[in-house]
């Protein structure tokens, strides 16, 4: 059993944290909550959303998918990180960070556009043939692998805690959910429908949870959301079978998850964020408004004395690094998921 350390947090952060819509870990007398999960759970969970994704157990590390009417736009690699979010931007960035990439070279070139989320490259074909044939770099797929960890299952361990989600289906659950989109608008419909996790219980919170999110999606204005319920439907044949544990084999979406696939080295890909955070950076003109306000808020909070004046600027910026380089993060002066989660905002 791995204990997966979240991080630590005041009781009055996590009252700030769930105001404001982001889970984070939950605690008790000051106490940092740990969520208890093997590593072959952990890479059952992954397998199941990449399946989801791409298709395939271990995902497709070179995959470029764009469709019409996606939210996301362009979107690329193992488990489909999205143009729009901006994190395809952290993504890229972090691979061309990376002395013996092969073709940073030619994608360091696109990386303004891609910060920008320049929509005009969801039709740039140099780029989406570059971005397939770095997938076949492995320097692309230890870059991937630490990325979608850091940007989507360590705030999803976080978030489990939060909510006190223990067994590893219900983790998988909500790891879907961070990468699908959408996340805390349906964990917050849920909760206003059947109360809170830890009052009924983590089995029928997470079914009611699956039911929720199915509904959702069969009846949302995008036809191409619609056609993704088979996330929820995979789910739910899990929690019929009474498989919390995630115990192998299991057939996902058609395909087989064993332990041997697991070790070794195509379905609708839409990303579900309506409402997500915008990433917060040093530029010009200025970003201003009341998530930079927030931002500093949380800096001062967290030792880091900021100025909220709601205008992100050098003073902000230098702060962000601070704190990056303290909490271990990657110290780029962007306010992505990883240092929101570590914010509690």
């Amino acid at each position: 059993m791995i204990l997966w350390r979240i991080a630590r947090l005041s009781a009055s952060d996590l009252a700030n944290a769930e105001h404001r819509h982001y889970g984070f870990l939950s605690l008790q007398n000051e106490q940092e909550r740990l969520v208890m999960i093997t590593q072959l759970q952990k890479l059952t969970a992954q397998a199941i959303v990449n399946i989801f994704e791409t298709g395939k157990v271990q995902g497709d590390y070179g995959k470029v998918t764009l469709l019409r009417d996606d939210p996301g736009h362009l979107t690329y690699g193992r488990s489909q990180t999205t143009l729009a979010s901006g994190n395809l931007y952290l993504l890229i960035k972090d691979y061309c960070g990376q002395d013996d990439a092969s073709y940073a070279e030619d994608l360091r070139d696109y990386l303004p556009r891609l910060e920008a989320a320049d929509l005009r490259l969801d039709d740039d074909i140099r780029l989406k043939t570059l971005l397939q044939d770095a997938g076949d770099d492995p320097v692309m797929h230890t870059i991937q692998d630490a990325f979608f960890d850091r940007v989507y299952w360590e705030p999803c361990l976080a978030s489990a805690a939060y909510i006190h989600a223990q067994t590893p289906l219900g983790i998988a659950t909500i790891y879907d959910s961070k990468i699908h989109g959408s996340w805390h608008r349906m964990r917050d419909q849920t909760t206003a429908a059947v109360g809170a996790l830890a009052d009924i219980g983590e089995q029928q919170w997470i079914t009611q949870y699956i039911a929720t999110r199915r509904g959702w999606l069969a009846t949302h204005a995008n036809r191409l959301l619609r056609r993704t319920v088979y996330r929820m439907d995979n789910l739910q044949q899990l929690v019929t079978a009474n498989n919390w544990d995630l115990a192998l084999p299991i057939e996902i979406h058609g395909v087989r998850i064993d332990a041997a696939t697991l070790e070794s080295p195509n379905p609708v890909r839409v990303s579900a964020a309506e409402d997500e955070p915008r990433m917060l950076m040093l530029k010009r003109p200025y970003m201003t408004g009341e998530d930079v306000k927030a931002l500093q808020q949380a800096l001062t909070t967290a030792g880091f004395d900021t100025v909220a004046d709601g205008i992100f600027g050098s003073g902000t910026e230098r702060s962000v690094l601070r704190f990056q380089k303290e909490h271990r993060l990657v110290a780029d002066g962007i306010v992505g998921p990883a240092t929101r989660a570590a914010l509690g905002i």
